[in-house]
């Protein structure tokens, strides 16, 4: 299983409530269990801990519910799954069924709400097998130390289809949403001031709505919980066309370039050396990964060789450049370093495979991407033409069908709209017919294509005094969002809260008579608050790493953002294609 259960934020936190909820509830000194998990929890489980955590909580072996089996009567099972039929009626086939039970007993741990239909199925069929069985509220997967996800990329397709007939789908999505979402608030003992994005689109306020009603819910039901009014956090929910730049544009900090250009599958990337095929997982386990993966590829490529110069010239093994070849003979002599040198040896392959990639194409790309997503060139002068800088790009014989829609939309977000005639032109010119939609269905999220929108685009805050690469110019919108929210300066009437503000979020100062006044109330307001962000309909790798860059800056405020999925450029355009196809055309693809 995945990361260990280090300091590492969202992950500890969840693994310290499941160990508290499910494994000290059942543990006996000296009794070994089985574990059952469902897809779900597979996930859960490897994101925050590893299968030695596990042995150390008593569980010898791991299953997969949904398989079949071989009893092991004499052992008791521990089931933690999610509240769904499927999962309830693999569970009753072990011990609801007319033979004999396939373990010495049972205990059920769910990880949100169970209907009463499924609860009392269970009961009516098995309840003396039953030990246990409790709701522990953590429905989301802690990703990173500040990202979590509900792991519902269908969610995009229901939120914004076009398609009436799929309003039901829709409302169960947004009521399933909502509860996980609640999950993650109660995970972090937080009950905070919800607001979200009030236009274009009223997905976000239907959803803040849900969340807010859900939260009032569970904090009125749950005995056990101190928290009866609002805490000093922020959850805000928005909705994915408020940014469709950095969706689409070139990133070139390591992470996300990496998850752009290269074909890394769950989290884990494949790579050759010494002409053998290997495979490293890209992980927080990994110190030197959390170090480096939001630098600038520019930085990366400095530091690697650095790291492994320290390294050699510890033990005086190599002299002069460090190159790969030296490095592996260097590990065959020093069993000592080999680990601390293999995870070099990853990111050195991984930062060079970037380069490779990034090289021959993508480097005159960025160029003609930040011109277009800032409207000014790199000596600040504004682009009078966007088109005479999109044109190269279309012309290029270098750059393939995705890279040219990417830029075409640049184009069109830059010009906020354009013509119906216009558009045809481009798309004939390019010969993409086939892949239009990618371009015109940005409409069902929000985004003005076509015809030119009449409202001004929203203005950025001026980062031009910032130091930045050349290529990098673009900030993704949700680091002005988050520095305003922090600062209070996000606009009441753009993004309305759900709820009475808390106080130390309203700019009043005002406190209730229950809360000692405070000399300040803005160091109370940032004391160890938190700032909950939700974008319904995926994010991307660079929003992923504003949030620790705020936080950062911010120390006394921690943001952990979420949403539905991961995003990558091309994965969602082709998210985007399919959004007014019917339904039974769409497969949706989770993230492992």
């Amino acid at each position: 299983m995945a990361p260990p259960v280090t300091e590492r934020g969202l992950k500890s936190v969840v693994w310290q409530k499941i160990k508290a909820t499910v494994f000290d509830d059942c543990k006996k000194e000296g009794e070994w269990k089985i574990l059952l998990l469902d897809e779900f929890t597979t996930k859960l489980l490897a994101s925050c801990c590893k299968m030695t955590d596990l042995l150390a909580e008593g569980i010898t072996v791991v299953e997969n519910i949904y398989k079949n089996r071989e009893p092991v009567r004499q052992m008791k099972a521990l089931y933690f799954i999610s509240p769904t039929s499927k999962s309830v009626d693999c569970f009753l086939r072990d011990f609801g069924g007319k033979s004999e039970n396939k373990y010495k007993a049972a205990y059920i741990y769910f990880t949100d709400f169970c209907p009463d239909s499924l609860f009392n199925k269970i009961k009516a069929s098995c309840s003396k097998s039953v030990r246990r069985c409790k709701e522990i509220n953590i429905s989301f997967i802690p990703l990173e130390s500040q990202v979590y996800t509900l792991d519902v990329p269908d969610a995009f397709y229901y939120c914004y289809s076009p398609d009436p007939s799929n309003g039901n789908g829709k409302d169960t999505i947004m009521e399933a949403m909502a509860e996980q979402i609640v999950t993650v608030c109660a995970t972090l003992d937080e009950n905070p001031g919800v607001r979200y994005k009030s236009k274009p689109l009223d997905n976000a306020s239907k959803l803040a709505q849900l969340v807010e009603k859900k939260l009032e819910n569970y904090y009125k039901i749950d005995e056990k919980s101190l928290i009866k009014g609002k805490t000093h956090s922020q959850l805000i929910i928005i909705d994915r066309g408020f940014d469709p730049v950095s969706t689409v544009v070139h990133e070139l900090t390591f992470q996300a370039m990496a998850y752009d250009l290269l074909p890394i599958e769950n989290d884990t990337y494949k790579y050759k050396t010494d002409g053998k095929e290997k495979e490293a997982i890209l992980e927080e386990d990994d110190d030197l990964w959390v170090k480096i993966r939001h630098r600038h590829i520019a930085v990366v490529l400095e530091e690697i060789p650095k790291l492994m110069k320290e390294i050699s010239s510890t033990k005086k093994a190599t002299e002069g450049k460090t190159s790969l070849s030296a490095l592996t003979q260097l590990m065959k002599k020093m069993p000592h370093f080999r680990k601390q040198i293999t995870k070099q040896v990853v990111h050195l392959n991984l930062a060079e495979d970037c380069m490779n990639k990034f090289k021959p194409n993508i480097e005159k790309l960025c160029k003609t991407e930040q011109d277009l997503a800032l409207g000014t060139d790199a000596e600040g002068q504004k682009v009078k033409d966007a088109m005479r800088v999109l044109l190269p790009v279309l012309l290029s014989k270098n750059h393939d069908n995705y890279d040219k829609i990417r830029a075409i939309l640049l184009y069109i977000f830059s010009i906020n709209g354009t013509t119906e005639e216009n558009l045809d032109r481009l798309i004939q010119n390019v010969k993409i017919e086939n892949e239009s939609d990618m371009i015109r269905n940005w409409s069902y999220l929000g985004v003005p294509i076509v015809p030119p929108s009449q409202q001004g685009k929203p203005s950025r805050k001026d980062r031009s005094a910032e130091e930045t690469f050349q290529l990098s110019r673009w900030t993704p919108f949700i680091k002005d969002i988050l520095e305003d929210a922090i600062d209070n300066r996000l606009d009441s009437k753009e993004w309305p809260y759900c709820s009475q503000c808390p106080a130390v979020w309203n700019g009043s100062g005002a406190v209730s008579a229950r809360q000692k006044p405070r000399t300040n109330y803005l160091e109370d307001r940032k004391n160890g608050s938190k700032l909950i962000v939700f974008v319904i309909g995926g994010i991307t790798y660079s929003e992923m790493r504003c949030a620790y860059e705020v936080s950062q800056a911010h120390k006394s405020c921690e943001v952990i953002i979420g949403s539905t999925h991961i995003l990558t450029p091309r994965k969602l355009l082709d998210d985007i294609k399919m959004l007014n196809k019917p339904k039974d055309k769409v497969s949706f693809t989770k993230d492992e």
